[in-house]
């Protein structure tokens, strides 16, 4: 019930035009505009039946209410924690609502699985009293005695997570069973922490309580170092994984994103595919500054593939705008710096939050393009690379 549309309740002696201004000035106080109608005469099944009405209504405010929460960020799957706050929304249904994993993206019958070894711990030399945690995922067919290709990612216990909005270990399952990638070892890295602090977590990626902020939006070539001095030695001596660059990948997203971006922008030759989703180029420790530094640097050998969403946080707090707090724009901006530049980029623009549910739904076709050029035999009588790749071997 509106009473600016001056509705009368028939019967019960109440004209509620009559008290317009008081409405008015208590129209988001309920239990003030109850008061406000019972002190009028009337019948008690007439005050049941308004009661009643109010209770309606406050449901439906506090749904709503609920509801905008969730599609701003305050809570919700697929949120990175600590970014969104509160910032406007467009009408209509949550943004996030129309992303959903294929089936590329889930365990496939016939399809042989790879094995998610670890965790395991890797003291930081670049970070003094750090340490990342870190799982391997082998592939069904990979064979020691070939050398595979890597992927790297970062907050890897979002990437890995068997209920996420990624599931990558699947997605690679999937597209190394049919050819479409190649062979790779995948790595999941999660941000560096002291051995007091909590490891992150789906609900807590660790931007207060671990060495997120420090090591993911820092332009410099720290991090590098923990991924190409740290990380790789330790993967070359268990596992034989190429030492061409054009094979080593790296991903992430929000403030993993952009690490990744960095790691491959100050190391070239270790790393030459970048996946990127809802990245975090934005002034949060100067990331805003890239598609600048792109424009004025020599081109790198690097290839990226960046996605993000139209209601990515926009840098709108408290009625104020602040472009290098927009995601989205900043984004934009790094990916037509990179097309001026002359770089292999793709890119994919959507309609969801700042989180994964979105980059977590592409995440087949992103990979199939930043590994399109993995190698492939073009002989009709080569039954090997026409049938689906098969478990390695086992060695006794």
């Amino acid at each position: 019930m509106h009473p600016e549309r001056h509705p009368k309740e028939t019967g019960s002696g109440l004209v509620l035009s009559t008290r317009k201004s008081e409405f008015a000035q208590q129209k988001h106080d309920l239990p003030k505009v109850l008061f406000i109608i019972m002190r009028a005469p009337m019948t008690r099944a007439a005050t049941y039946a308004i009661c009643l009405g109010f209770a309606v209504v406050a449901a439906m405010s506090l749904t709503h209410v609920t509801a905008q929460q969730t599609a701003s960020g305050q809570s919700g799957s697929g949120q990175q924690p600590g970014r969104s706050g509160q910032q406007p929304m467009p009408p209509g249904p949550n943004p996030n609502s129309q992303y959903r994993l294929g089936p590329d993206s889930l365990p496939q019958d016939g399809v042989p699985k790879g094995e998610i070894r670890g965790p395991y711990m890797l003291p930081s030399n670049v970070y003094p009293g750090t340490q990342h945690t870190y799982w391997v995922y082998v592939p069904a067919q990979y064979d020691p005695a070939i050398p595979g290709a890597l992927m790297v990612y970062q907050d890897g216990q979002a990437f890995k997570d068997e209920n996420g909005d990624v599931r990558a270990q699947n997605v690679m399952d999937n597209l190394i069973y049919r050819r479409e990638i190649p062979v790779m070892i995948g790595v999941f890295i999660n941000p560096g922490r002291t051995p007091a602090q909590p490891e992150p977590t789906p609900q807590n990626w660790g931007d207060s309580t671990t060495n997120r902020p420090a090591e993911y939006n820092t332009l410099d070539d720290k991090y590098a170092r923990v991924i190409t001095e740290e990380l790789m030695p330790v993967l070359y001596k268990e596992y034989n994984i190429s030492r061409d660059p054009e094979m080593h990948g790296i991903g992430g997203s929000s403030s993993g994103a952009i690490a990744a971006f960095t790691v491959a922008w100050e190391r070239p030759n270790h790393f030459r595919k970048v996946l990127s989703n809802v990245g975090s180029f934005v002034n949060l420790r100067g990331g805003h500054v890239y598609p600048e530094r792109v424009l004025a640097s020599e081109k790198k050998p690097i290839r990226v593939f960046l996605c993000d969403g139209r209601n990515d946080n926009r840098g709108i707090r408290d009625g104020a705008y602040d472009e290098k707090r927009d995601w989205f724009y900043q984004n934009v901006r790094l990916m037509k710096a990179l097309t001026q530049k002359g770089y292999d980029v793709n890119y994919s623009w959507g309609m969801n939050l700042h989180g994964q549910k979105f980059g977590g739904a592409i995440m087949p076709e992103m990979m199939r393009w930043l590994w399109r050029d993995g190698p492939v035999s073009t002989d009709p009588n080569d039954m090997m690379e026409r049938a689906f790749r098969q478990p390695a071997a086992k060695k006794n």
